[in-house]
């Protein structure tokens, strides 16, 4: 008897956490609403939304904010998700950056910072200048009368044990073993910490945010240094037995090829990525075809950016174009074998080589109409990232929002 009803109560939470998200849902698309109309869009029955309603009002997550002018029938009471309700502080760590931002509740950033670091930059240091960078935006949180921390999310290129928030392994920054939300939680004691991998956080902020909104099977891509993934359905992250899923940048691409950072030989990541870019360049050069790029950087390949290739790109450069190009379709035969592999309805390309995506994308889709079954393809759809190389840290602040409702709001 007792089990029985120990799974009763489990089962009315599992519920109630559903039913809350998917309240929560309709308010970020739809507000301002009226209880009536969230009842009708989520076939929840008028009482529960009235009560849940009420729940997320008490605790501050909802407001509302006046009364329809309706001709016909009584005026309905609007609600809005309330932007005061506390502040978000989400990160990410990549491999010759760091970034911070602060939102409010409603997701509207109100201060975000970005940083380059190198590559050799101790693990000590990038700590100390996170922990920097994350009690800016935390001051810039409470500037605005925000005095409620919701959350603080990390992303992180590599595989995190999702228990503990241990980083395993990050073969691109040379990281293993490092308890990141244990060495966070010691400077920010009260505020909940999740660590998660950049690509699933970055998938999130575009499922809830950005391009992926709306679509229920998500692809996501992120290509710059490295090369991840994720994949996102029914507003929640696949990720596997041990939630180490969707690391396609390490799919074996060709099986004699140049040894990866991860160990292996011939991964995806060492055919697309910013490196791969910057190599094709050089042997362009090198071999005797003229480029713009040789004026700007003259001798010094230490010198050589993304930002150059695109602008050289942008004024019809060939060594450019066709360094792009070459990245554009080996992107694309991966895309497309995961296309075939997943069946998603859409595809997200970010990361900072998505900033080359006018570049890539036409060759992107002429490998997956090649590749890919001719049903899959047509029912997928390719869009680049709407955050671009953010998407990581809004999907920080998704995960915040999502964390809210799988505890007791009364606790918040």
């Amino acid at each position: 008897m007792p089990e029985r009803a120990q799974a009763r109560t489990g089962d009315q939470a599992l519920v109630r956490e559903i039913n809350l998200a998917l309240i929560m849902q309709r308010l970020r698309e739809n507000a301002p609403i009226s209880r009536a109309a969230l009842a009708e869009m989520t076939g929840l029955n008028k009482s529960t939304v009235s009560s849940l309603v009420q729940e997320l009002i008490s605790s501050r997550f909802v407001h509302e904010i006046g009364r329809t002018a309706n001709n016909i029938g009584r005026p309905s009471t609007l609600l809005q998700i309330n932007p005061s309700a506390g502040y978000i502080v989400s990160a990410e760590i990549g491999v010759d950056f760091i970034a911070a931002a602060c939102a409010n509740f409603a997701a509207d950033v109100i201060w975000q910072h970005r940083q380059d670091t190198v590559s050799d930059h101790s693990q000590t240091s990038i700590m100390t200048r996170l922990r920097k960078l994350l009690t800016q935006a935390i001051k810039a949180g409470r500037r605005q009368g925000l005095e409620r921390p919701l959350g603080l999310a990390l992303g992180i290129p590599g595989l995190v044990e999702q228990e503990t928030g241990i980083l395993l392994f990050a073969p691109n920054l040379h990281w293993e073993n490092v308890p990141l939300r244990a060495m966070l939680q010691v400077t920010f004691p009260t505020i909940p910490i999740f660590v998660d991998n950049e690509a699933n956080l970055a998938a999130l902020g575009e499922h809830f945010y950005g391009a992926a909104r709306g679509y229920d099977t998500v692809l996501y891509i992120s290509a710059g240094v490295g090369l991840g993934g994720a994949i996102v359905t029914g507003s929640r992250l696949f990720k596997g037995k041990l939630g180490f899923a969707s690391e396609f940048g390490h799919m074996t691409f060709d099986a004699d090829g140049e040894r990866c950072n991860c160990g292996n030989r011939g991964c995806w990541e060492t055919f697309v990525s910013q490196s791969v870019v910057f190599r094709a360049v050089r042997q362009a050069v090198e071999s005797g075809r003229p480029s713009l790029i040789c004026d700007w950087i003259g001798s010094d390949w230490n010198r050589l950016t993304m930002t150059m290739v695109l602008d050289a790109a942008r004024r019809a450069d060939p060594v450019a174009l066709a360094a792009l190009d070459t990245i554009g379709h080996n992107l694309g035969i991966g895309i497309a074998s995961l296309v075939n592999a997943l069946n998603p309805d859409r595809v997200v390309f970010g990361g900072t080589l998505s900033l080359a995506g006018d570049f890539l994308l036409p060759a992107v889709q002429a490998e997956l109409h090649t590749r890919a079954l001719r049903w899959n393809a047509d029912a997928t759809s390719v869009a680049l990232a709407r955050y671009g190389a953010d998407a990581c840290v809004m999907g920080g602040i998704a995960v915040v929002h999502q964390s809210i409702f799988t505890h007791s709001l009364a606790t918040r």
